[in-house]
């Protein structure tokens, strides 16, 4: 089972929730590749959702943490270097189809070599 990391920004009840697609492992890259050794590289430790969870140790027992807890948390959402506006870009979410893929609900930072690529939704063919 793949395990992916959503952080929920929002009031319980209320649909909030940001999917982290990728990340650049800044802290225990040695760790992340022990748990991650088919990657080929260390920008691909955490190039998509499924990668970054497992690259961090994701797991269930994680369901429902506070990543603002402080040293409580078994992870911790920290403030790094600023990300001038003009570097945000967004575009249409990956995989997602329907009025949810419509949206320019994705986001990253531009020519960041850890960010997952686009993937347009491919419907599922039917098993005959």
């Amino acid at each position: 089972m793949w395990h992916c990391m959503n952080l929920v920004c929002g009031p319980e009840g209320r649909a909030s929730g940001v999917l982290l697609r990728a990340g650049e492992v800044v802290e225990g890259v040695e760790q992340a590749r022990k748990r991650r050794i088919s990657a080929r590289s260390d920008k691909e430790l955490a190039k998509g959702p499924a990668r970054l969870a497992t690259a961090l140790g994701v797991d269930r027992a994680m369901d429902g943490a506070d990543a603002c807890a402080g040293p409580d948390s078994p992870f911790a959402v920290l403030h790094g270097t600023p990300v001038r506006f003009d570097q945000v870009r967004s575009g249409p979410r990956t995989g997602v189809a329907g009025e949810g893929g419509v949206h320019p609900w994705r986001f990253w930072i531009a020519d960041d070599p850890t960010v997952s690529p686009y993937r347009a939704h491919a419907p599922r063919r039917r098993r005959t």
